[in-house]
């Protein structure tokens, strides 16, 4: 008997192209994300959070959960295109880039202004949730990319 694993199958992944398996998961992402701000919004969670220093929320509408991660993943692909193409190790690159991204990305919500304290945590929560689907995948189908100078 052998074990099972609910993580994509690197074979499965070669066969796909970057900006590929880098897009499908991000429309995943999306979903996943936009489920996740549909639940918030059941349980109470407030949905109105402002930009950095601002005096007044604005309304967190449906869509904008999954818009946002669309649009991150958007420049993530190109990310993982270029490292694909170029870096030496392109797997490794793309998860420390990748990851500083997304540490910087909390700076958003966490320091919204006119935003309740509940609303800051679910969405600096969202962030990490829709990167803990892409970034592993993006970075599993790197790990087969030749990289620069035909190295792995």
């Amino acid at each position: 008997m052998h074990a099972t694993t609910n993580a994509v199958p690197a074979n499965f992944l070669r066969a796909w192209p970057v900006w590929l398996v880098s897009a499908l998961t991000g429309m995943a992402a999306a979903a996943v994300t936009e489920l996740y701000g549909l639940a918030a919004r059941a349980l109470g969670i407030p949905m109105s959070a402002g930009n950095i220093g601002a005096s007044a929320a604005q309304p967190i509408i449906i869509g904008m959960f999954a818009m946002g991660t669309v649009i991150c993943t958007f420049w993530g692909t190109v990310l993982a295109v270029l490292l694909a193409r170029y870096a030496t190790r392109p797997a490794r690159a793309y998860v420390q880039v990748a990851v500083a991204l997304t540490a910087v990305s909390l700076v958003a919500p966490l320091g919204a202004g006119d935003t309740v304290t509940s609303t800051k945590l679910m969405l600096a929560l969202a962030h990490l949730l829709a990167a803990t689907i892409v970034i592993p995948t993006v970075a599993r189908r790197l790990l087969h990319a030749p990289g620069r100078n035909g190295q792995h």
